[in-house]
């Protein structure tokens, strides 16, 4: 035998029981960095993308135009006012579970960007924008029954919704400040229907707008309003 041969030949089993040896610590550590990654693209109490997550998959869809609906929850503060801020995240991963399945089903994300304020991005080929704003405020309103100190309570979550079309140059904050724009101007009109950005459609004026959210002031992990 060469004495190269013979090299391998020595070395060989020690290789195989060193890789063999280190193959569960990087299996761990690759674990461990996938969980760090959703970490920061995903809430933690929902499951939904986080407000990074959201940008992410818009950019993943980037190039074609897409369906950005905000969606505010309506009187939230008088849930958690009222049965305690548990009951309030119920309601929230409840309304979460419904808005991530419709998205799905067509072929969209759902995500939390804060407090009680969730958005949906959604291809637009094949949709018509009003009637899926529509479909997710159904989504929404439907009764759902949460188990709170006082027992089983049933409640019609209501929520507010601002709606756009993006085309395929629209960035990710444009997007998103269209849709806010539309959201407190169905905030305002308070009748449950969703409303489209228009072109030249403004903030309303202050005595419009409701208190400050979550996100106007989030830095640190989500907090309930």
């Amino acid at each position: 035998m060469s004495p190269t041969l013979s090299v391998i030949a020595i070395a060989a089993p020690s290789f195989l029981l060193g890789a063999l040896t280190w193959w569960p610590h990087t299996r761990h550590l690759h674990r461990r960095l996938h969980h760090a990654t959703r970490q920061l693209h995903h809430d933690r109490l929902t499951g939904l993308r986080n407000r990074d997550g959201l940008r992410h998959a818009y950019t993943a869809l980037a190039g074609q135009p897409l369906l950005v609906l905000l969606i505010d929850m309506d009187r939230f503060k008088t849930v958690n006012d009222t049965y305690g801020h548990a009951t309030g995240d119920d309601l929230l991963t409840a309304v979460a579970h419904r808005l991530d399945g419709t998205a799905t089903v067509h072929h969209g994300f759902a995500g939390r960007i804060a407090g009680d304020e969730f958005a949906v991005l959604l291809p637009a080929a094949g949709h018509h924008p009003a009637r899926v704003a529509d479909l997710f405020a159904t989504t929404i309103t439907a009764p759902t029954t949460l188990t709170t100190d006082d027992g089983d309570m049933t409640l019609a979550p209501a929520a507010s919704i601002g709606y756009t079309r993006t085309t395929a140059a629209t960035g990710w904050t444009a997007a998103l400040r269209a849709a806010d724009i539309a959201m407190y101007h169905a905030k305002h009109a308070a009748d449950g229907h969703p409303v489209a950005h228009r072109h030249g459609m403004a903030m309303p004026t202050p005595p419009a707008r409701r208190r400050r959210r979550v996100r106007d002031h989030h830095t640190g992990p989500d907090t309930l309003a």
